[in-house]
Order: structure tokens, then sequence, then C-alpha cells
């Protein structure tokens, strides 16, 4: 990538432009990280772009954005550009193409506004982005009113930097976050569902959660995870605090393996116990799992998941209190459950809770991952169906109905338990229920 990135750079400046890359690949390089991608910025109007390479998408040519597509790779290709108005609190209401300069001064931070000529291997450095960087500070570019009047998700894209390169905020950033927080709430849901995800699959999301309730964003965002501050949990099972220290110590166990589904599963877990909160023979929250799996999924309906996503989380949250019933469960019933396709993030769930909560007990679910890793050895992807519901239908002379399906499920249960194992079997378990 980043060669084919030099060679569109060397064609724009043979053709008599500037052109550098741009942004987040060169506060990568400062860092010592790896970029994950290459933007381009030059004095090239998107015409010219176009002109010059093969491979060309207009995402943005309004804006000055042009897409390229070369040796399997995209690049953003930006001319330099000024902007003025933002009425909507996202868009430029006009641009102007200008030069490298005021290009640099329109962007958010300091640490994304910096250039760098990979032919000539010079930084452009307009806004002092280097310094902030070894500084390890997050500061908007000019005013931080305005930077965040002209686009309400800079709020939230701060604190995910923070939280993701481990840095601080300057201190006019932080009071601007602080005062402007409300207009978070005015971020679409499909943006601030990309940056979350970014900030709960980053090294330090307990750090972007905590910075969020923090600056008053939270409250805006996701009011529901606020909600859990101060809502006591019993003394006999929980020593690490409230249900919010409990759902920060259970985010702080996942590893960077874990999947967005697991992630989420894992925060919004308990996001009902503020909801079901009573005093009986001791601190209950009684029928949570359901409450949050419902909760759960009208909250990331709200950030416009997609609904196999919603109904994957949904489930995980809405079993997490189901352990000691599933190793209790009759072995053909259990391993049915072991096939659901969310199973893997359920135990993840179960494994999580136990880790966010102090002390931790792994005894119960040790005793069901033995029993888990074993069954999914013998179990493959399953068993094949032995008989149809045709057949069934036959056999016992029923009509079509919910019966017929009931049946058809003990039988696969049966089956998973190794007492059915041949279509003769399963004929002569059906004929048995005539």
């Amino acid at each position: 990538m980043e060669n084919t990135s030099l060679e569109i750079v060397k064609l724009l400046k043979s053709k008599g432009h500037s052109a550098y890359w741009a942004g987040g690949c060169v506060r990568d390089m400062l860092l010592g990280t790896q970029p994950k991608d290459y933007d381009i910025v030059t004095s090239a109007k998107p015409d010219e772009i176009e002109k010059l390479l093969e491979h060309t998408i207009p995402i943005g040519k309004e804006f000055g954005v042009i897409l390229a597509v070369k040796n399997g790779h995209h690049f953003e290709i930006a001319t330099f550009r000024s902007d003025s108005g933002y009425s909507d609190g996202r868009r430029p209401d006009a641009i102007t193409f200008t030069h490298a300069e005021d290009d640099a001064k329109r962007r958010d931070f300091t640490i994304n506004g910096l250039f760098f000529d990979p032919i000539e291997k010079k930084l452009h450095d307009f806004v002092d982005g280097k310094r902030d960087i070894a500084d390890k500070i997050i500061k908007f570019i000019g005013d931080p009113h305005e930077r965040i009047l002209e686009d309400h998700l800079r709020i939230i894209r701060a604190i995910r930097f923070k939280s993701t390169l481990d840095f601080q905020y300057h201190p006019d950033t932080y009071k601007a976050i602080k005062h402007h927080s409300h207009l978070s709430a005015k971020v679409s849901g499909e943006r601030l569902r990309d940056e979350l995800n970014k900030m709960i699959a980053g090294d330090n999301p307990i750090r972007a959660f905590s910075d969020m309730e923090d600056t008053g964003v939270l409250q805006h965002v996701i009011p529901e995870l606020v909600e859990l501050k101060g809502v006591a949990q019993p003394l006999e099972f929980h020593h690490e605090g409230d249900v919010w220290d409990h759902t920060m110590q259970c985010l702080k166990s996942l590893q960077p393996h874990h999947t967005l589904r697991e992630r989420w599963a894992v925060l919004f877990h308990d996001i009902a116990k503020p909801k079901t909160f009573a005093q009986k023979e001791r601190i209950r929250y009684d029928k949570h799992p359901e409450e949050s799996a419902k909760m759960a999924t009208k909250i990331l309906d709200r950030l416009k998941f997609p609904r196999a996503f919603i109904k994957e989380v949904a489930w995980a949250i809405e079993h997490h209190f189901n352990m000691k019933q599933i190793i209790e469960m009759e072995k053909g019933r259990q391993r049915k459950w072991f096939l659901h396709k969310e199973f893997p993030t359920l135990m993840t769930v179960f494994k999580a809770d136990i880790a966010g909560t102090t002390p931790s007990d792994y005894t119960m679910f040790n005793t069901l991952s033995e029993i888990y890793e074993l069954a999914k050895k013998e179990l493959g992807d399953g068993p094949k169906k032995l008989i149809t519901g045709e057949e069934v239908m036959e056999i016992l002379g029923m009509s079509p109905g919910a019966k017929v399906g009931e049946i058809l499920d003990e039988i696969h249960e049966r089956q998973l338990a190794g007492e059915i194992k041949t279509k003769k079997d399963a004929i002569r378990w059906v004929s048995g229920r005539e």
C-alpha cells in the first residue's frame, strides 16, 4: 500500500502538482506505528485527479475528495481546500480550493494536520502537530469551539484519539468538550456507531467510556450506561464496587481477539440492573438478563447496528445468567445450546462477568468449558437430519403444525445425546409415539 501511494504522489508531482501524505498516516509514522492507510492531499483539482488516474470513484467530489483504486488498494485523494459555514454541524456549506496551509488549518486536531512529502522526505507542519505528538496532547486546531460547532462528531473523535493513543487533552480542548457535550446528541447514529466501535475495540476502552462520563458526553450518547454509577451490588459476591465498576472491570478483561459482538454484549450485560434493583433477602436484580437484552436491543438499534448483530448480542446478554442451568441440562439439550451460533459469545460474557467480579471464582466456568470443548470435538458441525417433517406426518397421520417442529427438535436433541443414530432409529422412535 505504501509503495502504491508513493506512485500516486510521484504521478501527481510529475504533472506539476503538489502532493503529500496527510493526516493519520503522518501521525502514525511519527509515533513509530505502521499506517493502516495513506491519504493524499494535492493541489490538483478533482477533474485533474480523475484524468490522471485510471480507476477513481467520486465519493466526495463536491468537497474535493476522490477515491482512487490502484493495485487493489484504496486511497482518498483530496484537493487542498478551505471550508466555510457548517449549518448542519457536519459538512461545510461551501469550499474553496486553496493551498496546503489553509487545508491543514481547516482540520480537526493538530496531530491530524500534518503533511509529509514522501519524495523529498520533508514534513510540512503548519499547526505545531509534531510538538503535540511529542507531548502526547490532543489539541484542536485554532478555536476549539469553532472546530466543534463545525462538526459535532469531533467531540467523540477527541475522546477516541485520547484513549486509543494514550494521550492527554490540552486544557482548552477539555473545556470545550465539556462545554459542548450536549452537541454529541445531534450526531447521527451511524457516525456514533463507527466511532464507538473504534473505542470499544481499542487498547483502552475503559478510559474512553470513563472520559465520556467525565466530560458529560456519555449522558447524551448512551445515558443508560451513566445510570450504572452508584448502583450498589450485594457485598456477599461483589467487592469491586458498584455496577459501573463491575462493567468496566468486565470490559477490561477482554483481549484483542475478541469480536465487536462480544465487546458490546459484555458492555451491556448488566445494563438493566438499575431498573431491576431491589432489596429483598439481599440486593437483587430479578430478570435483569432479559431486561438487559431488551435495553441493549434498543440502544444498538438507536446506534444503527445491523439487525442480525443486535439479535446476536441480545441473545448472549439474555442468557448470561444460565451457566449453572446449562451445566445441569440433559446431554442432548445441552449440546443443542453448544451448537448455537453465538454460544462462543455467551462463553465470553460468562468469563468476563466472572473477571469483573472481586473475588473471581472460575470453578463453574471451568466445568462448563471442559464439557463444551469435549462436545465440540465430538460433534463437529452437528449431526445430519435423519427424518423430514413430511415423514413424521405420514408416520403419525398428523397435519402440518407446530407439533411437527417440536418432534423434529426432540429427535435432534436425542441425536446430540447419542440416543438416535440412524434413520431407522428415528423412524422407530417416532412410531413409538403413536
